[in-house]
């Protein structure tokens, strides 16, 4: 497509196209968060699969520029064409990409679907070659569905109640009305396929290709992203099917976690993270509500963050001479700020009052708006969206 000037167009959760300036923008703001100077830099390796967008992006630069972590990053992304501009996570992982070179940081990225052998083995060897041993893995994958590499089953995960349907409150995102969304009681086949999609079997997978490879370093962190949130969004989230495969993930953990402390001195433990605005979240019944809620509420008390501020402290609590917090299930816990009962408590107080009239005054309705824009790129400060801009990026691939 070349030098244009681009536009946001949306269609429902998706954007149709996505602003090199402003994705790296966006990557840039995240770097100089989490920049220290080199000389506190105590390096390693860092593997990373879901690499482009969110707390896997987050997680790459975390461990780039505040611990300068040499990295392998896997990512499944959309290159620019003669029709269409590139997806956000290909330019988020050209602008990474150029940032950690400047900065005299290795980065290596694997294209391609996570699930299948084939990227699997194509990492493997990357981090073989370039690499060596790994001293953090980080597994944020995030997709609706997958291709089992083994029996070629394909599953789709699907947003439901488990048990009887309900009606929810929430948000449109296009026209900000308040609306309740009626939800399905998902069968059994649709939550087996649903922690199919998004449970651990697929951790499992990369950690034990890992450990057979010999790639985990003595003592390495394999840390894997979940979310537990507030009651109100429990009947979608927590105790619908999504809940059910996060709950796989976390016992998956627990066992790999049993595993690696016998096989190399390392662990394998769940971070519960704080909401964030994410494709993937907007498209759940309720919690673009909560979150427009939870966003002003934490504001006004100054304890508000999103994704780079939360890998930031992740990962010095990943510090080799470290042992991080966990509670009594044994995750690391990043959503203390927006579990405490205070913040809960006025959350629920505006839940109830909350309709179409007075949405704005009592939410950050226009901030998650904007957070969800930042995602492709626009409103980025900073950025002349009146301006052309080159859409052709290039990205050198692990081929």
């Amino acid at each position: 497509m070349g030098l244009q000037v681009v536009e946001g167009r949306k269609r429902g959760f998706v954007s149709l196209a996505a602003h090199p300036a402003g994705c790296e923008g966006m990557v840039r703001l995240q770097a100089e968060h989490a920049r220290r100077p080199s000389g506190r830099w105590s390096g390693g390796n860092l593997l990373v699969v879901g690499a482009s967008t969110g707390y896997g992006l987050a997680s790459r630069i975390a461990g780039a520029f505040g611990h300068g972590m040499d990295s392998v990053g896997v990512f499944y992304g959309r290159p620019p064409s003669a029709r269409r501009t590139a997806s956000p996570g290909w330019y988020n992982t050209a602008a990474f990409d150029a940032m950690a070179r400047s900065a005299g940081l290795r980065a290596f990225h694997v294209d391609g679907d996570a699930f299948s052998a084939y990227v699997l083995e194509r990492t493997l060897e990357t981090v073989q070659r370039e690499l060596g041993q790994l001293d953090v893995v980080v597994y944020s994958l995030a997709a609706p569905r997958r291709t089992d590499p083994l029996t070629g089953s394909v599953y789709r995960a699907v947003l439901k109640t488990i048990g009887r349907p309900m009606v929810i409150k929430s948000v449109g995102l296009d026209d900000g009305r308040v609306h309740h969304v009626s939800l399905e009681a998902a069968a059994a086949e649709e939550i087996d396929a649903t922690v199919a999609v998004m449970g651990g079997a697929d951790l499992r997978r990369w950690v034990r290709a890992l450990v057979s490879a010999d790639l985990l370093a003595p003592e390495a962190r394999v840390v894997a992203y979940s979310y537990i949130g507030p009651q109100v969004t429990w009947p979608v989230y927590r105790h619908g099917t999504i809940g059910r495969a996060k709950v796989d993930l976390e016992e998956t953990c627990a066992d790999l976690h049993d595993r690696l402390a016998v096989v190399t001195g390392g662990s394998c433990r769940v971070a519960i993270c704080k909401s964030i605005v994410s494709q993937a979240s907007s498209a759940i019944p309720a919690v673009p509500l909560y979150m427009s809620l939870l966003f002003r509420v934490m504001k006004e008390a100054g304890t508000h963050e999103g994704p780079i501020e939360q890998m930031v402290r992740l990962f010095d609590m990943l510090a080799a001479d470290r042992a991080p917090a966990t509670d009594e299930e044994g995750r690391i816990r990043l959503d203390e700020a927006e579990m405490q009962p205070e913040i809960q408590d006025e959350v629920m107080r505006r839940w109830h009052l909350v309709d179409d009239a007075n949405l704005r005054e009592l939410s950050d309705y226009e901030g998650f708006r904007r957070y969800f824009d930042q995602l492709f790129g626009f409103q980025v400060p900073g950025v002349d969206y009146a301006a052309p801009v080159e859409t052709d990026v290039d990205l050198a691939l692990v081929r």
